[in-house]
């Protein structure tokens, strides 16, 4: 077959998938409906920082541009955790060498476009709009917002890389019966804030560390930027006592912030410029199937299985679906009918499972990270998991460093080992015993 692919969609995926595909060869066109960010002044408000890990990585290193995203990005080593009363902890994410890596959505996308664009065979076209895919005749019509011109376009391969709302998506929906579809959006919403930095570009809090307030209902996060701010991102109810919904002047605001989060109001002194001039912005999952079409259209990226954020794995799952295609082109020496059914077959259970682990890590950050009895169930599980690393891999690991490990199987790992752990923290007198021989038996015997 000839090589003529088009993405919609020049977001993360998008991109990175553009690379890998033109790297064997094929030509990509990519529409974009956005204007080109990289000749804009990007404006924050809607972004929260993403966490680059093992997953993420490899597909940068299958690319060859990991390199290149190592520039921009901050290795944090574990949470640091601030209590209302002032003090703080630090929890590490697994060994010392282990981290995840603060990036800023705006940074990584356009150096993604940049060296997609070095690649000979990738074409992005900004401000345009999907109107239509035609899926038999492997047909779509672009709308250009400057000027209302249609564009048309004809390809052998399409996949929508045009994230949660994707309109590439919806004409599969409107073109399939019985395509499944679920969205689901969570009480919360969020708010971009900033912490500037202090005199010469310093950083004002710990500079290698994922920083959060966890308040129980809701929490406050901060991850670090190479020129010194740190981006927050305040997750709240829209309703109920503590919530949106009651901050609506700056007396509100300035009450609120001074009894949750004092520690951090000295280091924004732009504050209630932010709250009132940035949205406040819901978070959606969504699951649909199937996500490929004739064997020549395909859903991947956040198009498939859009994700909160809780567990830093929107941006990794979406380079974790190029990988797995990538590979598939590899063993199935580009035959497009072998793909696609296992692309699928072997992605949409790690989506799903990804999705449940993301909701279920919010009310661990927002809740437990405060929590004694959870951090102590965490030095028991890193005591087991460090003398008995072929028995036990925790949770996080699995999901954040062990990219052999698909989602799926860590979901029902996590599963598994969590009740086994709700059992050991039942024990009378857990908290003087918890390093002693006798829990590790009992561990072993339950494993």
């Amino acid at each position: 077959m000839s090589k003529n692919v088009t993405i919609i969609g020049a977001g993360l995926v998008g991109s990175l998938l553009s690379i890998l595909l033109s790297k064997r060869g094929y030509k990509v066109n990519i529409y974009e409906r956005r204007s080109d960010m990289r000749k804009e002044n990007m404006s924050a408000g809607k972004s929260i920082n993403l966490a680059l890990s093992d997953r993420g990585w490899r597909g940068l290193q299958k690319a060859g541009i990991a390199e290149d995203i190592k520039k921009i990005a901050i290795p944090m080593y574990g949470r640091h955790i601030h209590h209302k009363d002032g003090s703080t902890v630090f929890q590490p994410y697994g060994r010392e060498d282990q981290a995840i890596y603060s990036v800023s959505r705006g940074d990584i996308n356009k150096k993604l476009m940049d060296l997609a664009e070095h690649q000979n065979k990738v074409n992005i076209h900004f401000n345009m709009r999907c109107l239509h895919v035609d899926r038999p005749n492997m047909k779509s019509s672009f709308e250009n917002s400057e000027n209302g011109k249609i564009v048309h376009d004809e390809t052998d391969l399409l996949f929508a890389a045009d994230g949660a709302f994707s309109a590439g998506r919806l004409a599969m929906q409107l073109q399939n019966d019985r395509f499944e579809y679920n969205q689901h959006y969570i009480d919360c919403g969020y708010k971009e804030l900033i912490i500037p930095p202090g005199e010469g570009g310093s950083f004002k809090l710990e500079k290698n560390a994922l920083h959060i307030w966890p308040r129980g209902s809701f929490m406050m996060i901060a991850l670090p930027n190479p020129d010194g701010n740190f981006t927050c991102t305040l997750f709240l109810p829209f309703e109920g006592e503590k919530s949106f919904l009651n901050l609506q002047t700056k007396e509100q605001v300035s009450a609120f912030f001074a009894s949750e989060f004092p520690d951090a109001v000295p280091l924004m002194p732009t504050l209630l410029e932010d709250f009132f001039k940035n949205p406040t912005s819901s978070l959606v999952t969504v699951k649909c199937f199937p996500w490929t079409f004739d064997n020549k259209l395909a859903l991947i990226g956040d198009a498939a299985h859009a994700i909160v954020p809780f567990y830093g794995q929107g941006m990794n799952c979406g380079f974790e679906d190029c990988v797995v295609l990538d590979e598939l082109i590899e063993k199935h020496k580009e035959n497009w009918t072998g793909i696609f059914p296992e692309y699928q077959t072997l992605r949409k259970p790690d989506g799903d499972a990804i999705a449940d682990l993301a909701i279920a890590n919010f009310v661990e950050m927002r809740d437990k990270t405060a929590d004694p009895k959870f951090i102590l169930q965490k030095k028991i599980e890193a005591r087991f998991s460090a003398k008995y690393p072929d028995k036990w891999i925790p949770l996080y690991t699995m999901v954040t460093y062990s990219p052999h490990i698909r989602y799926s199987t860590a979901l029902k790992e996590g599963a598994r080992q969590q009740e086994i752990m709700d059992k050991i923290m039942d024990l009378p007198g857990i908290e003087n015993k918890w390093d002693s021989e006798e829990i590790e038996s009992k561990i072993l015997t339950m494993l």
